[in-house]
């Protein structure tokens, strides 16, 4: 079937407002999932939050169901968390690891995630071991199976860098992890919403996701999701608890709840969660392989046109690439043509060492200008750049 470019667009005033390829930043919230926070806030402002908490509980707890379809996981597997960050960091520090424990990661790992490692090998002794990518510039696969070893307690990547086109090889580095046993976290921040995630097939015992980005909710959203085996079998321990996440028990005694929501705080975003759920269903609804299919299409077409502007270089990486399109531009300064092309109502971004350091620095890069598109981006928006650009 011919996607519905029209209707997505309608659906999105912002639209009709500027020319949006920063998804991977944040998306534009389609209208039902502004409404939903808008209307939701509105009734707080009026009635006091805790009633409209109360009167709403089913909006709260569907966003575990509709996350669970998109996952294809229990309700209990899955936590609401502030934001991707710091539903990464709830699992990866309450991972035990010590003097001589070694993590495998990418070379094209996220900074913050990088930051975490080495903020732990300093605290803890641990060792932080990096990957070396393929001739594709994704993770090796066979050189992760080679480095495993009984010190290994923890395979962490990014499935999409934030610097690049790139997918990695999930599922085949979940391979990796479930032949030795060992625990494997995947930052899905960039994936989640732009394709179809199984957290079966991919074999992660963790999965760290935001809600801005390609799921199209509210900032100050995300989710983790955490193996139940973790929970029942290995009684993982969060780095933070609260009387959400526990129940206090007497004097001494404390006892965690049994499900992914050991990794919550009492206070959140309810009117982020609520729209959430609207978020994850709205997606659905339309089809994440759909989504893929169109997503991919419109990255394809614009690296296709990219190469025909001069100074232009595209510099995305990846067997399989995503809706992430970012390429470098010679004689123009990268912040500077952002700013020129915000005043022409075109949004993109700047991703620089920062955000991909290990991976930059080995291939020479400082800086890349980020085009991120979606569903919703038309064929005259990319035009638009091109045009800009040009």
């Amino acid at each position: 079937m011919t996607f519905d470019l029209a209707r997505a667009r309608a659906e999105t005033r912002g639209c009709a407002e500027v020319t949006h390829l920063n998804h991977a930043g944040a998306s534009l919230m389609p209208a039902p999932v502004a409404d939903a926070v808008v209307d939701w806030l509105r009734e707080e402002e009026l009635t006091g939050g805790y009633e409209t908490a109360n009167r709403h509980r089913d909006r709260l707890e569907h966003f575990y169901d509709a996350t669970a379809k998109l996952l294809n996981c229990h309700r209990d597997e899955v936590a609401f968390v502030e934001n991707a960050t710091r539903a990464w960091d709830m699992a990866f520090y309450a991972l035990d690891l010590g003097p001589g424990d070694r993590i495998l990661t990418a070379e094209c790992e996220y900074g913050s995630n990088m930051i975490a490692y080495l903020h732990r090998a300093k605290r803890n002794g641990c060792k932080v071991d990096i990957v070396p990518s393929d001739k594709h510039g994704q993770i090796d696969v066979a050189a992760l199976d080679s480095m495993v070893d009984s010190h290994t307690k923890l395979i962490s990547i990014s499935h999409i860098p934030t610097g690049g086109g790139l997918v990695n090889p999930a599922e085949a580095v979940g391979a990796v992890a479930r032949k030795y046993g060992v625990p494997y976290l995947l930052d899905a921040c960039q994936s989640v919403g732009q394709m179809p995630i199984d957290v079966e097939a991919i074999g992660c015992d963790f999965l760290s996701a935001t809600g801005r980005k390609y799921l199209r909710g509210p900032r100050g959203t995300g989710f983790l999701y955490v193996r139940y085996r973790w929970i029942e079998e290995m009684d993982i321990d969060p780095p933070l608890l609260d009387q959400h996440a526990a129940t206090l028990v007497s004097e001494n005694e404390y006892a965690m709840r049994d499900d992914a929501r050991r990794f919550e705080n009492w206070e959140c975003y309810f009117a982020g969660k609520a729209a959430l759920g609207t978020a994850i269903d709205y997606a659905l609804a339309w089809g994440m392989p759909a989504i893929q299919k169109r997503v991919t299409a419109v990255a394809d077409e614009l690296r296709a046109k990219l190469a025909t502007v001069p100074d232009v270089i595209v510099t995305d990486q990846g067997l399989v690439k995503c809706g992430i399109v970012t390429f470098t531009k010679k004689g123009e300064d990268l912040p500077a043509l952002r700013q020129r092309l915000l005043e022409q109502k075109i949004n993109i971004s700047v991703s620089t060492g920062s955000g991909s350091r290990v991976g930059f620095d080995r291939r020479g890069l400082d800086a890349v200008v980020r085009a991120s598109v979606h569903y919703l981006t038309s064929e005259e928006e990319v035009d638009r750049l091109i045009a800009a650009l040009r």
